[in-house]
């Protein structure tokens, strides 16, 4: 039960830190890929062991882990990891949290909060955070070799293959769309040919809607002279007006 509820208090921990980021981005309208690698090895822990009702041992390990980084100008830098690991050592499962930065060079920090499933010696999970050199906010699948004891390894923020990706989001304005400008067109002339569905001006035939049929067909034959306006609708030349004298005049 024990183990249980510190795995939940880690899920909780992520969900609040995706929820607070959701808000960060609303509205961003870039994204470009970006990927880094890093060992830290040189650490800092305390560390201690339960035995579950269930007859697992549980270690529980809070570390402060540094190291080096490499890769994208963000991702570039000394990098400090703390970590929070709760490992099922008799299952070798387990999960690890916790928060990254490093230090970019002539920048601002990268920051990101993670949080990884452990499993066999090995890591992987999601980091969130802010890219500040850049202003992006940084979104990157995390994976390493990962002991309590000696730290990271081969970790990856990025950089596809099994460590999966990551991009940065920054906000941008969208061009806006343009919509494109009805067809129009026109004839004055002699009526050709006229019947329920379209009338046709000196060449010019346009369709004739259901509800204008029976006006038209009053005061047009054959033999008038008419002025008509069409515009192109769904591929359609269709009558929107009409002018001239009829037979009805």
């Amino acid at each position: 039960m024990r183990r249980l509820t510190l795995i939940a208090a880690g899920l909780a921990a992520l969900l609040v830190t995706s929820i607070a980021v959701a808000h960060g981005i609303d509205g961003a309208k870039s994204a470009k890929a970006v990927a880094g690698s890093f060992d830290a090895t040189g650490m800092n822990t305390s560390t201690k062991t339960c035995t579950t009702t269930d007859g697992k041992s549980i270690t529980i390990t809070n570390g402060r882990y540094t190291g080096t980084a490499q890769g994208d100008p963000d991702l570039a830098g000394a990098i400090t990891l703390t970590a929070r690991s709760v490992i099922n050592t008799t299952d070798n499962v387990g999960e690890v949290n916790g928060q990254l930065r490093i230090d970019v060079s002539g920048g601002r920090d990268t920051r990101a909060a993670y949080s990884a499933v452990y499993y066999g010696g090995n890591i992987a999970g999601l980091a969130v955070g802010q890219a500040r050199n850049s202003g992006a906010v940084l979104v990157a699948n995390l994976s390493a070799g990962f002991n309590p004891g000696t730290g990271f390894t081969g970790g990856k923020l990025g950089g596809g293959t099994g460590g999966g990706y990551a991009v940065e989001l920054t906000r941008a304005k969208c061009a806006p769309g343009s919509t494109p400008k009805p067809e129009h067109s026109a004839a004055r002339g002699t009526v050709s040919a006229i019947s329920s569905t379209s009338i046709t001006v000196a060449g010019l035939q346009c369709a004739i809607a259901a509800g204008d049929s029976a006006a038209v067909n009053a005061k047009f034959k054959v033999g008038d002279r008419a002025e008509i306006h069409c515009t192109l609708k769904d591929g359609v030349n269709t009558l929107d007006h009409i002018g001239g004298h009829g037979h009805g005049h």
